[in-house]
This record gives structure tokens, C-alpha cells and sequence, in this order.
């Protein structure tokens, strides 16, 4: 009966350890602020896209969230969506170069964007999504290295700057990514003929879907954590399975 024991405590004690490293290493895939754009990101166009960051501490919630844009592929039009609890700040920086948008000189174009807690925060185990409405892109480069810094209500500053390479492991703190899609014949005619006032009407209508994307990716995100839930069940009901047998098989030998 002893030996029984031995072998049932053995594979109870496997079976937690192996549960445990499947709790723990599940999230940390995605455990880095990014970028998802909404539909396409054509260059010479316009798009709508979703900041997403997760909060990664357990003590210390995200209080402040700082976008950095480009200077060698500046960008005119930078419209962030009203998000509730938080306050954004748009920043603009003079251009060397001046851009050409519509017929008309752009000297300015957006820097940074901020987002602070007003009255809300991103708690341990949570993120939140940032809406923006970004043009026109550019048709010079295949993708926008939009880097990112995340402030912790504990004075906790993480910069998410480092640029991923091609064929390289992705680093520590890599800076969220938007890649472009070829340029399409719809919108290069798009960008020469709409005037400004049509193409902001265009960004906000897209950023009207912003709430309803954020919905089925909450939605994923559940489904995620259901299968994650029932894998684990699945390997406790084996080891399970295991003991029993094991300590049926001893009983009979006995």
C-alpha cells in the first residue's frame, strides 16, 4: 500500500507542475503593447487603428501611455477616439521637409500622442485599447515603427522602443509595428481627388467601428481563456486516470 502511495503522490505532484507551467507561460506570448490595424493599411492611405496595451504588472496599474510617430515618415493626420477615463494629448513637431497632402503644404505634422488616467486605469490582468485614425500613410516604406512608453501608478516607467528585426529573435521591449499593405489603385485615386474635409468624414466614419472591433476581440480573448481552462482540466482528469490505474495495478499484484 505504501508503494501505492508513493506512485500516487509522485503523479499528483507531476500532474501540478505541469498545470502550473501551463498557467504560467500561456499569457506571456502577447504581453507587449502593439499596434492592429482595422481592415487595411494601404500605403498612400488612410487607416484606422487599435493601440493595444496590456498591463503586465500585478501590483501596479497603467496610468499614462505615450505613442512616439516617425519623423522620416511624418504623418498629417493623427485623430485619436475620445476614450472615457482618459485624457489625450496631441503633440505636433515642426517639419525639415514640408509635406504636400491634397494640394496643399503641411509645415506640422503629429509627434506623439498621450494618454492619461483620468479617473480610470488599466488594472493587473487587464489592457486597453487606444483607437486612432492615422493618413495619409506612407508609399515609401513597407512599415511604421510607432514606439511606445507605459508609466505604472508606482513611478514604473517600460519603454517599448527596441525595433524588431527581420530573422532575429523579437527583443525584450520591442516598439509596436504597423506594417503597410501595398498601395491600391482605389487609393491612389482616392488621395488625389477627396478633399480634406472628405477625408477627415472618411477617417471618422472608420473610427466609428472602433467599439465594435474592441468587442470581438474581448470576445477572442474569452474564448482564449475558456480553452486555456478546459486544457487544464483535460490533463488533471489524466493524471487522474493515471493514479487510479497505477494504484489499481498495485492493489492487484498485492
Amino acid at each position: 500500500m505504501s508503494v501505492s502511495r508513493t506512485h500516487l503522490s509522485r503523479a499528483v505532484l507531476a500532474g501540478g507542475a505541469a498545470v502550473a507551467g501551463v498557467l504560467l507561460l500561456a499569457p506571456a506570448a502577447s504581453a507587449h503593447v502593439g499596434v492592429q490595424p482595422l481592415g487595411e493599411a494601404a500605403k498612400g492611405g488612410y487607416a484606422t487603428v487599435n493601440v493595444k496595451v496590456p498591463n503586465e504588472r500585478d501590483n501596479a496599474s497603467t496610468v499614462k501611455v505615450e505613442l512616439n510617430f516617425p519623423t522620416d515618415h511624418p504623418l498629417a493626420s493623427v485623430m485619436p477616439q475620445p476614450i472615457p477615463g482618459w485624457k489625450v494629448e496631441v503633440t505636433k513637431s515642426k517639419l525639415a521637409k514640408p509635406l504636400e497632402l491634397h494640394g496643399k503644404q503641411i509645415n506640422e505634422a503629429v509627434s506623439k500622442v498621450t494618454w492619461t488616467a483620468d479617473g480610470s486605469k488599466i488594472g493587473p490582468g487587464q489592457f486597453q485599447q487606444f483607437p486612432l485614425s492615422l493618413g495619409q500613410l506612407p508609399e515609401d516604406t513597407d512599415q511604421l515603427v510607432l514606439k511606445a512608453i507605459q508609466t505604472y501608478d508606482n513611478n514604473e516607467v517600460v519603454r517599448w522602443i527596441e525595433e524588431p528585426k527581420d530573422g532575429a529573435p523579437e527583443p525584450e521591449s520591442p516598439a509596436p509595428v504597423l506594417k503597410l499593405s501595398a498601395a491600391s489603385d482605389d487609393h491612389h485615386g482616392g488621395a488625389a481627388a477627396t478633399s480634406g474635409d472628405k477625408s477627415s468624414d472618411k477617417a471618422g466614419d472608420k473610427a466609428g467601428h472602433d467599439e465594435k472591433a474592441g468587442g470581438h476581440e474581448e470576445a477572442a480573448g474569452s474564448t482564449d481563456s475558456a480553452a486555456r481552462v478546459l486544457g487544464v482540466v483535460g490533463i488533471l482528469v489524466g493524471l487522474a486516470g493515471i493514479a487510479f490505474g497505477v494504484l489499481a495495478g498495485r492493489r492487484r499484484s498485492a
